[in-house]
């Protein structure tokens, strides 16, 4: 048996070499302008002519530069040159859902902790698991990590697990039936506002009725509501769950918690407040998702639960970086203002 894995284990060498001096000589052609930028390679069969190796290895040679981005893989033409020579270490593939506050400081803080060592090309494919599968399957082995955030209400899965595990990188969510040992950094939404709610009990107990504003569309608001009735139903709280802010049952002693995407519902409730010469954080209480500079000021100050984008990214930097595996709980926190 000794012997056996031995020899396995020199055969797995030998066809790492093999694959190794495939690329070497192809960045040695590039190098030496015998192949120029936007110039197609030689094709699968002259390479396992001229090296005596298999497809699968001629394969594992071009995926490899592929991923460093040296060559690009047009559909039925072939390889071609995409540049001169290998800038970073790593390639990122970063797909987000869409662009705001939150992803935006997720990315600079991903680019500055990289930016040395990789590339990060950024993708948004806006809840559309089309666009979320095309731009997955196209770029499949054009990079060496996939950083994606999975928010579809569809079952994107095998798309996901179309991603070597330790490639594949999940910020903010941890889809369901992924294979593999692969990264997650992850928001736990039902318990955040659980433990959230928990923390401000004290400041809670002068109102007389907690609502949550769950817009539709939101992604999370299935486990976001799991935990808000959680804590409800635990410390014998009312409460309502509603769409949107609603003047219909807008009375003192109500405490809202929101989470729209464009905080439309801060908006109105504190236009409501006016109109009704409401005091915030005296006669009705509000609890804002994720911060922001606004936040911070307005209204003398909107009590937020926010996860640490930033501590987020540099999880992810450190996978990237570190080449390990990482599962990991996203720090979210509490900071109490006026508002409540």
């Amino acid at each position: 048996m000794e012997t056996k894995n031995l020899q396995e284990n020199r055969d797995s060498s030998a066809q790492r070499m093999k694959y190794l001096q495939l690329v070497d000589h192809i960045l040695q052609l590039i190098e030496r302008s015998e192949l120029q930028l936007n110039e197609r390679l030689p094709s699968l069969k002259q390479f396992e002519h001229q090296f005596g190796i298999s497809k699968e290895t001629v394969l594992k040679g071009l995926n490899y530069l592929l991923e460093k981005g040296i060559i690009e893989s047009v559909y039925r033409k072939g390889y071609y040159v995409r540049k001169k020579s290998v800038d970073h270490s790593f390639r990122v593939f970063l797909l987000l859902d869409k662009m705001n506050l939150m992803r935006d400081k997720f990315y600079h803080t991903l680019f500055e902790a990289i930016k040395d060592k990789a590339d990060i090309d950024v993708y948004f494919h806006h809840h559309n698991s089309k666009v979320f599968e095309k731009l997955i399957t196209e770029n499949i082995h054009s990079y060496t990590h996939f950083v994606i955030a999975a928010y579809l209400k569809e079952d994107v899965s095998t798309i996901l697990n179309s991603i070597p595990a330790p490639k594949r990188i999940l910020i903010d969510f941890d889809q369901a039936h992924l294979q593999g040992n692969y990264s997650s950094i992850y928001q736990d939404f039902k318990s955040d506002i659980y433990d959230a709610l928990s923390e401000v009990e004290a400041q809670l107990a002068k109102y007389k009725q907690l609502i949550l504003i769950v817009p539709p569309e939101a992604f999370h608001a299935r486990l976001v509501i799991e935990g808000f009735l959680q804590f409800c139903q635990e410390h014998q709280y009312p409460y309502i769950i509603q769409h949107e802010i609603s003047s219909a049952n807008f009375y003192r002693g109500n405490v809202y918690i929101t989470f729209s995407r464009y905080d439309t519902d801060d908006v109105a409730l504190i236009k409501l407040a006016r109109r009704k010469k409401y005091r915030l954080g005296e006669d009705i209480g509000l609890i804002s998702y994720n911060d922001t500079d606004v936040k911070e000021i307005l209204e003398g100050g909107i009590t937020v639960i926010s996860s640490d984008f930033e501590a987020m990214a540099k999880k992810v930097a450190e996978t990237i970086e570190g080449k390990k595996i990482i599962r990991h709980r996203n720090p979210t926190k509490l900071i109490l203002r006026n508002s409540l």
